[in-house]
């Protein structure tokens, strides 16, 4: 294990609920599950993409709080997953403002509140596009109605009466979520002028964030209301796609568009500081494991 707290016998299993228990939410029950100290309740949609041993509650974080499903009487931390699905600004206030009401609602109505509550936010709260190093201390002034949301909803769990963390993640990749390598098969790379930096992180890692802080908070260490989730090393996405290009034995040609995710450099260095550690620390190895190199 890369982040190891040891095996300690508990008398009672820890109760984790996952509101939107999709790629990230998958990942961080498989991780949980396989300790062997916790149950896990998984909220979706589709019951049948939940990982074997969740508890199936089915779902819609979108609609109204009647359709959340039948939840346990108890949890002992929740982790708010959803994903929005479509970049359409009323799709994201659906599921990001609306789908974590109605699960604040729901908490709320229970007998004992959870010790904890995690959201997965996103680094596109930060308005700043000149290549400036960003940290949770950083001014938030997104232009653009992602962003918006997500601050919104930081806010919202904040007000909530009930410990809250929310991590900002940056572009999340890993298996089905292959863009940049599509792109590069294609032969299509980035310019090298303007520069554009780009923030990533593994969907392992992000799993592998949220199990670390549940961990962390259940054994009494500080847990902050807010991290950067991103991998070691923000780059220039030319030579990001460079780098593929190479590794694939494609010839990469520089293209037309730029990103749109404006040009920043976001900084891990709270939660390292907290003691977690990455399973991929920059997009090398973590594209290596994708391609199945050594």
């Amino acid at each position: 294990m890369v982040n190891d707290f040891g095996n300690s016998a508990m008398a009672e299993k820890i109760r984790v609920f996952i509101a939107g228990c999709g790629d990230v939410g998958s990942r961080l029950a498989e991780g949980l599950l396989a300790t062997g100290q916790f149950d896990i309740w998984g909220l979706r949609r589709n019951l049948s993409l939940l990982p074997a041993g969740v508890k199936a509650v089915a779902g819609d974080l979108a609609a109204e709080e009647e359709n959340l499903g039948e939840w346990p009487e108890a949890i002992d931390y929740l982790a708010y997953c959803a994903a929005a699905g479509s970049r359409d600004e009323s799709v994201y206030r659906a599921v990001y403002l609306q789908g974590l009401r109605h699960v604040l609602t729901k908490v709320a109505s229970m007998k004992t509140l959870p010790k904890r509550i995690f959201f997965t936010s996103s680094t596109a709260v930060y308005h700043q596009s000149g290549g400036e190093w960003v940290d949770e201390l950083s001014e938030t002034s997104p232009a653009g109605f992602s962003g918006q949301v997500m601050l919104e909803a930081e806010a919202l769990l904040q007000q909530a009466g009930i410990p809250g963390t929310s991590i900002r993640f940056g572009g999340i990749y890993g298996p089905g979520r292959d863009y940049l390598l599509r792109r590069v098969k294609s032969g299509q790379g980035y310019r090298e002028t303007p520069v554009v930096y780009g923030n990533r992180i593994h969907a392992d890692d992000c799993a592998g964030m949220l199990h670390y802080l549940i961990e962390k908070d259940r054994l009494g260490g500080n847990v902050d209301p807010l991290y950067v989730g991103v991998d070691d090393e923000p780059a220039p996405m030319h030579e990001v796609t460079d780098w593929l290009g190479k590794q694939l034995g494609i010839t990469v040609k520089p293209g037309d568009d730029v990103p749109s995710r404006g040009c920043k450099r976001c900084s891990n260095a709270r939660i390292k500081e907290a003691g977690y550690h990455f399973l991929y620390p920059s997009f090398r190895e973590g594209y290596r494991s994708l391609l199945g190199l050594s």
